[in-house]
């Protein structure tokens, strides 16, 4: 073959080549592909949570009625807006298109079976749904996030520390709110509500300001968390600095507030933990005047008794003499 024909020859192949990398069926386009939900499940179904973090702890999270409960933790109410956050970050309606899905890059992540920053477990009444593996952060409230039955990696807008592997860390903490409590009694000082009103147990109207500053920190009252078995223990042993028997419209409550080595804590007849309270929460209660609270003046349209009137005798004699003229 001469040298023309080999010329010609090599155009060909170009041209063959070029063909068939344009006809070629290739994978779609990331263009094109539809994104996808990393959990296809529907949140209503989901009735536990575990969540395992790298010391493998787990947190064990069901759900109750229309709330979700710790097991763990006697079934203490958990945090149900945490609660709900985390469903909806993993079974949110689309997650994107997969950012990578190579054996390294699940290395890199921190999505790998055996590498992984959490691990999140979603079941249903039938058993095991899905197992999400949560890693390493691209950004802010971001996570890189794999299903297990997936190579596909993708990056969720939710933030790792939001799913802690601790059912401690879960618990509502809200549980010792009271917001309509009836009477409030402590030690031999004691205050009532009756008809919209509030009295003392002589009857007498309560200091507007130190009652405002009890009913609100009832209102607002959180816990910060579990004391540890440690503290337990020793709280088991320590007399209360302050106890609060509340009468409410749910029942009859306790309220203990306790010192332990600097640190404060909070116990309720409700539950059978000790919790952490701040020095803030704390100083609230123990603050309050009780004495003032619960000894204040007569209501104004009280009448004074009839002994104390003074009688005809008594008021002419006190009465101004008048000089007549």
């Amino acid at each position: 073959m001469n040298h023309v024909g080999k010329t010609l020859l090599l155009i060909l192949l170009i041209q063959c080549g070029i063909v068939a990398a344009l006809y070629w069926p290739q994978e779609p386009a990331l263009e094109t592909m539809e994104p996808q939900a990393l959990v296809a499940l529907d949140p209503g179904a989901i009735d536990e949570i575990r969540v395992s973090d790298v010391p493998q702890m787990e947190a064990v999270l069901r759900r109750s009625g229309q709330s979700w409960t710790l097991p763990e933790l006697n079934d203490l109410p958990a945090d149900p807006l945490s609660v709900q956050q985390l469903i909806d970050g993993l079974t949110g309606s689309r997650t994107g298109w997969p950012i990578a899905k190579s054996a390294a890059a699940r290395q890199r992540f921190q999505v790998a079976d055996y590498h992984h920053q959490r691990s999140v477990t979603l079941r249903t009444e039938s058993g095991e749904a899905a197992t999400i593996y949560l890693g390493t952060s691209p950004g802010y409230r971001k996570v890189h996030a794999r299903n297990a039955a997936s190579n596909e990696i993708y990056s969720l807008a939710f933030n790792v520390f939001d799913a802690p592997g601790n059912s401690a860390a879960w618990i509502d903490r809200k549980l010792l709110q009271i917001r309509l409590p009836l009477r409030i009694s402590r030690d031999q000082h004691s205050i009532h509500r009756t008809e919209g009103d509030w009295l003392t147990a002589n009857g007498a109207i309560p200091d507007e300001r130190e009652l405002a500053a009890l009913l609100s920190a009832l209102r607002s009252l959180q816990v910060d968390g579990v004391a540890s078995e440690a503290q337990q223990d020793a709280l088991a042993l320590v007399e209360a600095q302050m106890l609060l028997d509340i009468e409410s419209m749910t029942g009859d409550i306790s309220l203990g507030f306790f010192t332990l080595d600097a640190e404060h804590f909070v116990s309720s007849s409700e539950y059978p933990f000790f919790f952490t309270l701040s020095a803030f929460d704390f100083d609230r209660f123990t603050g309050i005047d009780f004495a003032l609270l619960s000894a204040s003046a007569p209501t104004p349209h009280e009448e004074p008794a009839d002994d104390a009137k003074p009688t005809l005798s008594e008021a002419q004699t006190l009465a101004p003499a008048v000089e007549i003229q």
